[in-house]
Parts: structure tokens; C-alpha cells; sequence
């Protein structure tokens, strides 16, 4: 019944070994741009929201608000299109930083990264509650949070299920947003289309009478604080290039296609909200966004006989606005997971984060991600201003990183770069900008949640080097091990068997990895303990498919004949020995459960048999090493003994005691 349940919720596992399983859970250019795109056309809900409210009384800064705004988005996406050809294995900011500043500067843009997909989810959500609650009455704001928890908990559970299975049911949601907003835009100016060179003219004739009154280097700066304010406008940008391994082939081509759809929706709905607002003069009222405002402005008084037309119209625009806001937290849980898994495989985060599901998700970094983003939104109790400083911060962070990365490899590779000096244009104004939003912000909200970002991202930075420290001093208890190797090398031409392997006699089932000392420590391990005893070795391995391989078909197959080649080297160390050996494998997405399997299987063919696998052990246990290391041996022997199958679990001793 639980497996039933199970199913129900998240869905039946997919088959691994099918060649078009990569296109059945890839994503199209219009899915990418709903899965990935609807982060940043979402920020059009709070960032102009936030810069129109910078402006305080000087709305007249509007108009050259609105083409900053634009400029900025054209720019950013562009260059994060350059990142796509660049670097078309995905992993966005952090694989720049890495590849072209250094494992420092990259281990900061991942921490930034992860913070920053934490916060997509809590904005996001966030800023959905705040969108329905401008038209609810005021009694129900006690459950706003609660609410909020509600749309978290349903989150998870549809990226549980798979990549496009949720992309695919968010997708109407995202179209009602785009045909709401772009009417409400479209009717704004329409509207008040013959006013427009009045309007225009008003404007520039009150910012010559702002500078002429306060200066111009004042006004420069409320118009750069408000810029900066509406950061939020860009968040998301970056979100194709992150996961370009979800897209469908020619990825490079669809990545593209994604971003100029996201760019062209983002510049047109952000930059018509804000001039929206300065058409219908709105202005901010407690308790309702902007974007309520606006539309209230626009369609509060429409009536068809005793019908209030326009004021369902309004309900319908923010409702398809908060629905598209809970679609863009649907992006924290797409590219958050796949950044901590990239950083996993690379040893700065714990290796389970790179595991996937027999859905073919990254199930723990979604756990991890939905409870991040829960704890955000209680600290703050869901106040969208904070979270939107939060989360603009560690934004512009990865943004500055990429684009001095990408900067300096243009300036690098002039020589052999005949395009240096457009991409180099592209990117350093990029950098100048984020540069500009990101002191800004610091600047101005360090203390209204500013530093509490700041905290967090500088601690996530430190866990990460000290998992990496404890990674490293593994890795030189394994080259101590490796050591065996050199006593009694594999022998350069294989040794044929010397006769079929008895059934009825003693056989050991060893669980590998690798062809390793820690492998053949085993091996001796065993001949040490039961001298003689022991006629037949069965080596057995699962090549396991984690997102560092679940790339393409030709990775699969790489998988699965580097699988059968380290057991092949096993058996072809033991038949030099004189040893009876074979092996047995398989391609899965989990150890534990698969390994099990092969045992009983093997245990029916040769009924005398021993399991043995090894366990890394510490001269001191910390409750932090269960998180580092997969305790698969432990797993492994309670199943089959529960089954009645004798299992041995081998202690190896690899790390020195200041590990």
C-alpha cells in the first residue's frame, strides 16, 4: 500500500535503460521558457513594484527608469545567451566562476546561487499571497503564511514527480498571465495614447526642474536607488543557462530560443508596468501591490449594465499573476537542485545531493531546497520587502562573478577571439551594472535584512570548504590504500579461467566500485579472515546514474561500460592470483535496492555464499559523516539479513585521526 501511495503521489519510476528517456523528460523551447522563463517574467510582480516605490515623489523619473530598465535586461540576457554557447554542459554561474576565476570565486557564486534559488521559491510564493491578498478581505491576512506553507508542500510534491510533469500542468497558468498583462499593458498606453507627448514632455520638464532645484548629482542618485531597488526586475535571467541539460536537442539553439523569449517578455510586461503606473498616476496603498493598484486604475470602473466588469477583470489579473508567481518558485526547484549537484560532484556539498530518483530528480536537493525556502519565509513571516533585498543581493553577486569571469576571458583570449571587443562590450557593461545594483543594495538595506543574506551565504561558503577538507582527507586515506596496487599490479595480458566456478563450494559476493586499493583491501581482508575457506569471488557494482551522468545516451552507455570494466580488472586480478572469479552489474539510480536484488540473485545460484562490503570507519564518529558518506554497507546489511542472508561488513581504515 505504501508503494501504492507512493506511486500515486509521485509518480511510476522511469525506465533508465529506455534511449527515449531523454526526450521524454527534457524540456521544449515554450516548456523551458515556462519552467525557467517564468522566474524572470514573474519579477515583474515585485521589481517595478519596489523601484516605483524608491521614487518616492519624483514619479517624473519614470520614463528613464522604464528604459533603464530595459537596457538592463537586454544586456544581462544577452550575455547569459553568450554563457549558453560557452558553456552548453549548463551549470551557469558556477561553472563560469570555476572555469575561468578559480574553484574560490566558484564555490561563492554556488553558495550565492543556492541562497538565491532558496529565495526564488520564499519571493515567490510570497509575493502569490500578497497578489490574492490585495483583493481578500482584510480578516484573512492571519493566514497568509499558512497559505504560503500550503503552496510550498505542493510545490515539492509536483517536482517529486518529474521536471516536465510539472513544467507541463503549470503551463495554462503562465498563459493567462501573459494574456492578462499584456491587455492591461497594451490598454494602459493605448489608453492614453494621444497624452503620450504630453506626458513625455511633462516629465522631462520636471527632471530639468529636480536638477535645477536639487542638483543634478541628487537626482542621479534617486534614479540609481530606485534602478537598484527594482533589482528583483532581473532575477531569473541566469536560470537557462543553470539548466540547460533539462532542454531538448540542439540544446545550445533551444537555450537560446528560451532566452529570447524570456528577455522579450520581461523587458515588454516590466517596463509597461512601470510605465503603466505613471500613466494611471498610481500610487502605493497599504495592504495592495502596485500591480493592484494599476489595475484597479485601469478596469475598477468598467461595468456591463449591474455587472462590475472591470473588478473581475482585476480579480482575474492578480489571481493569474499570483499563479504565475507560485510557477516561478517551480525554478528554485529545477536549477537549485541541479547547482547543489554540480557542486556535490565536485566534493563541496555532500555526494548524495547529486543522486537521483527513480523519477529522475534530484530528490534530496528538492527536500533541501523546500525546506530552506520554508525557513526563510517564517524568519521573515513572509514580508516581501526583506525577501526581495535577501534575495537581489545574492543575485548581483553570481551575476558580478559571471560577468568578470566572462570579461576576463575575453580580455584573456583577444588574439584568438575575433568577436573580443562586442562580447567584451556586452559583458563588462554587464558587470558595471550588477556591480552598481549590488553596492547600492548593500548600501542602502544591509540593515533591513541585508545582512541576514550576507550571513547565510558566508556560512553556506564555510560548509562548503569544510566538506571539502573532509573530502580531501578521504581521498588521501584512498591513495594510502591504493598502495596495494603497486605490491601486486594488474598483469598486462589477461589470465583465461582456469575451470568453471563450483556452486556448491564458498562464495563470497563483494560490493565495488572502482578498481582500487580499498577493493582489494577487501579481497585480503576476507582471505585473511577465512584462510582457505573461500573458493569463488562474485564481484558486484552498480553503475549508479546521478546527474553528473544523466546527460545523454552516449553518457549511459560510458557508464555502463566503465561499470563492467573496473569489475572486469577485479576479476582479472583474482584469476591472476589463482582465485575463482565473476561479476554481476547493473544501471540504477539507486545502490541500496539494487544491490540487494543482484545478492539474492546470486545467492539462489550459489547457496553457500557470503556477502562482504566495506565501510569506511574513524578513529572518532561525528554524526556529520552519515550526512558526507552514504552508509550504504550498513543499509545493504540490514536488508539481506532481515532476508537470512549472511552479510559481512569489512572495516576499512583510511583517515588519520584529524579527519
Amino acid at each position: 500500500m505504501v508503494q501504492k501511495l507512493k506511486q500515486i503521489v509521485f509518480g511510476k519510476p522511469r525506465d533508465i535503460t529506455d534511449p527515449n528517456v531523454f526526450h521524454h523528460v527534457s524540456l521544449i523551447a515554450f516548456l523551458a521558457w515556462v519552467g525557467l522563463g517564468a522566474d524572470g517574467l514573474s519579477s515583474s510582480a515585485y521589481g517595478p513594484d519596489e523601484a516605483f516605490r524608491a521614487l518616492g515623489p519624483h514619479t517624473h523619473l519614470s520614463p528613464f527608469l522604464v528604459l533603464m530598465t530595459a537596457v538592463t535586461i537586454i544586456v544581462i540576457s544577452i550575455a547569459y545567451s553568450n554563457l549558453i554557447e560557452h558553456f552548453p554542459g549548463g551549470g551557469g554561474g558556477y561553472l563560469v566562476a570555476t572555469k575561468l576565476l578559480g574553484e574560490k570565486a566558484g564555490v561563492v557564486s554556488g553558495c550565492a546561487l543556492l541562497v538565491d534559488y532558496v529565495l526564488t521559491i520564499s519571493v515567490s510564493i510570497a509575493s502569490s499571497c500578497d497578489a490574492l491578498w490585495s483583493f481578500l478581505p482584510p480578516h484573512l491576512a492571519p493566514y497568509k503564511l499558512i497559505a504560503e506553507f500550503g503552496l510550498l508542500s505542493l510545490l515539492i510534491i509536483l517536482n517529486l514527480r518529474g521536471v516536465k510533469e510539472s513544467v507541463t500542468v503549470l503551463a495554462p497558468i503562465f498563459m493567462v498571465f501573459i494574456i492578462t498583462h499584456a491587455f492591461a499593458i497594451l490598454y494602459a498606453i493605448g489608453s492614453h495614447f494621444t497624452q503620450l507627448p504630453e506626458v513625455i514632455h511633462g516629465a522631462t520638464f520636471e527632471f530639468h526642474g529636480a536638477v535645477s532645484t536639487l542638483g543634478f548629482w541628487p537626482v542621479a542618485f534617486i534614479l540609481l536607488r530606485a534602478y537598484s531597488m527594482g533589482g528583483g526586475t532581473y532575477t531569473g535571467i541566469e536560470a537557462v543557462s543553470n539548466g540547460v541539460t533539462m532542454l531538448r536537442e540542439p540544446r545550445v539553439k533551444t537555450g537560446k530560443k528560451t532566452m529570447f523569449l524570456m528577455a522579450g517578455s520581461l523587458a515588454f510586461t516590466a517596463g509597461g508596468i512601470l510605465f503603466g503606473y505613471m500613466l494611471t498616476h498610481a500610487m502605493p496603498v497599504d495592504g495592495k501591490t502596485m500591480n493592484a493598484v494599476l489595475f484597479e486604475n485601469l478596469f475598477g470602473t468598467w461595468k456591463i449594465g449591474s455587472w462590475s466588469f472591470g473588478t473581475s477583470l482585476v480579480v482575474l489579473s492578480l489571481v493569474s499573476e499570483a499563479a504565475l508567481l507560485f510557477v516561478a518558485a517551480q525554478t528554485g526547484f529545477l536549477d537549485g537542485p541541479r547547482v547543489l549537484s554540480n557542486m556535490a560532484l565536485d566534493s563541496w556539498m555532500p555526494h548524495r545531493f547529486s543522486q537521483l530518483s527513480n523519477r529522475l530528480v534530484t530528490h534530496n536537493g528538492i527536500y533541501i531546497m523546500g525546506l530552506s525556502a520554508a525557513a526563510t519565509l517564517l524568519y521573515t513571516s513572509g514580508n516581501i520587502t526583506t525577501l526581495v533585498v535577501m534575495y537581489s543581493i545574492n543575485v548581483f553577486l553570481t551575476f558580478t562573478l559571471t560577468e568578470l569571469g566572462m570579461s576576463r576571458h575575453w580580455i584573456k583570449d583577444r588574439a584568438k577571439e575575433p568577436r573580443w571587443k562586442s562580447q567584451l562590450s556586452i559583458h563588462g557593461t554587464g558587470l558595471v551594472m550588477c556591480l552598481c545594483i549590488l553596492f547600492v543594495t548593500l548600501y542602502e538595506k544591509f540593515a533591513q535584512g541585508g545582512w541576514m543574506t550576507v550571513l547565510i551565504t558566508t556560512a553556506t561558503i564555510v560548509l562548503c570548504f569544510r566538506v571539502r577538507r573532509h573530502y580531501r582527507n578521504v581521498s588521501a586515506g584512498f591513495h594510502d590504500l591504493d598502495r596495494i596496487l603497486e605490491a601486486t599490479p594488474l598483469p598486462a595480458v589477461p589470465i583465461p579461467p582456469s575451470g568453471s566456478m563450483d556452486k556448491n563450494s564458498p562464495t563470497a559476493i563483494l560490493t565495488v566500485q572502482r578498481f582500487s586499493g580499498f577493493g582489494l583491501h577487501q579481497i585480503l581482508s576476507i582471505q585473511r579472515l577465512m584462510p582457505g575457506y573461500i573458493k569463488n569471488f562474485i564481484f558486484i557494482s552498480v553503475g549508479v546514474v546521478d546527474s553528473g551522468n544523466f546527460k545523454g545516451t552516449e553518457d549511459m552507455a560510458h557508464l555502463e561500460a566503465e561499470t563492467r570494466s573496473q569489475l572486469e580488472k577485479y576479476v582479472q586480478w583474482c584469476r591472476s592470483q589463482g582465485l575463482m572469479a565473476d561479476y554481476r552489474m547493473a544501471i540504477a539510480t539507486e545502490a541500496v535496492e539494487t544491490l540487494e536484488t543482484l545478492c539474492k540473485q546470486i545467492s539462489k545460484e550459489f547457496p553457500r555464499s557470503i556477502v562482504f562490503t566495506g565501510k569506511l570507519i574513524f578513529r572518532e564518529e561525528h554524526w556529520y559523516q552519515r550526512l558526507l558518506h552514504n552508509e550504504t554497507a550498513t543499509a545493504l546489511q540490514n536488508r539481506l539479513q532481515f532476508d537470512g542472508l549472511q552479510t559481512i561488513v569489512l572495516p576499512i581504515r583510511v583517515l588519520p585521526s584529524t579527519a
